[in-house]
């Protein structure tokens, strides 16, 4: 049976006409060769300059006739609670190795489903922002998928909201737990951006591989998780990454880019900052993300999302790249 053409999405006039001169994509390095920190575009709300701002702002304004919406966005924003315990004259001493497992417990007993730590990479940090911290705790937290299914009905990012907060919490409790040790910690959660990229630090310390949507995949919970983070001086032990396969799935796979709205996704991986990655076009994705308060359509269809599937399709794709290994070794 023929596949059902999905609808064709113009943007409206009102966005269009917001749009600056400069492209998002040239903003965020498409088709550069060299290496350098990323810059603001969006999601930025304490920077005035940005040339996408109006476009923000119209993001921004969805939320007038929307309460459901504005119960989890203005109350929490990315910040979390704003409290601080004191810190004590000297800080606690314990090896990196124990630190490490008493913040990932910690974590994990405080909302948080996944944890990794990663050493920061200035080329992480976005132009304008200082990281002066070493080490980033990522954390990780699922979805109802039931709910992100939903996309792009408003149920889906009422749950992204939810699930963005629950990270933030979880950020949070960890910076205390850090500070009350004698340690500087600085959580952040979204959807606001904070000083530096989250999925880079993801990735590197073991959370999952970045999919063709531009998101994380996970060995566990595929695409269907949020993160946070707290940027720390506490002495930590980094994880390593975790190529299960994820990866290799994408290439061949078109049911995000089938599924998009706007066809932002690309078939293909893309030259981004002197890295060759997949990409989402972002003078695409945005005017439909606006004006569904998030979208989210890519991520919900992602075969890696469905409940119970993501470790059964690691497994399968562990198995097949240990193959292709053993072949190529072999020479057969």
């Amino acid at each position: 049976m023929a596949r059902k053409p999905k609808p064709v999405y113009h943007p409206p006039a009102a966005q269009l006409a917001l749009f600056p001169e400069v492209s998002g994509n040239t903003i965020n390095g498409l088709d550069e060769t060299e290496r350098r920190r990323p810059t603001p575009v969006f999601w930025h709300y304490g920077k005035t300059d940005l040339p996408h701002k109006p476009l923000q702002d119209y993001y921004l304004r969805q939320f007038d006739d929307k309460p459901e919406l504005q119960d989890f966005h203005l109350k929490y924003g990315g910040r979390g609670d704003p409290r601080a315990p004191a810190k004590p004259e000297a800080p606690a001493t314990d090896t990196p190795e124990n630190w490490t497992r008493r913040i990932k417990a910690h974590a994990l007993a405080n909302e948080g489903d996944l944890v990794g730590i990663a050493a920061i990479d200035s080329d992480w940090v976005f132009e304008g922002y200082t990281v002066d911290e070493p080490w980033v705790v990522v954390i990780g937290v699922a979805m109802d998928h039931a709910e992100l299914s939903k996309a792009p009905s408003i149920e889906s990012p009422v749950e992204v909201m939810r699930q963005y907060n629950r990270g933030t919490r979880a950020a949070r409790s960890v910076a205390n737990f850090i500070q009350r040790q004698g340690y500087n910690a600085r959580p952040h959660g979204g959807p606001m951006a904070g000083p530096l990229l989250l999925i880079p630090p993801a990735i590197a310390c073991g959370l999952g591989e970045l999919g063709k949507h531009g998101s994380l995949i996970n060995r566990s919970y595929g695409s269907s998780l949020r993160l946070a983070g707290v940027m720390t001086d506490l002495p930590l032990v980094a994880d390593a990454p975790d190529i299960f396969g994820a990866d290799d799935f994408c290439t061949s796979c078109r049911i995000c880019s089938d599924a998009c709205p706007p066809d932002a996704i690309h078939g293909e991986k893309q030259q981004v900052r002197g890295m060759r990655k997949w990409y989402v076009n972002f003078d695409k994705c945005i005017p439909y993300f606006n004006d569904t308060q998030g979208c989210g359509i890519c991520i919900a269809v992602c075969p890696w999302s469905t409940p119970g599937r993501a470790p059964r399709m690691a497994e399968k794709m562990t198995a097949r790249r240990t193959r292709r290994a053993g072949d190529e070794t072999t020479g057969r």
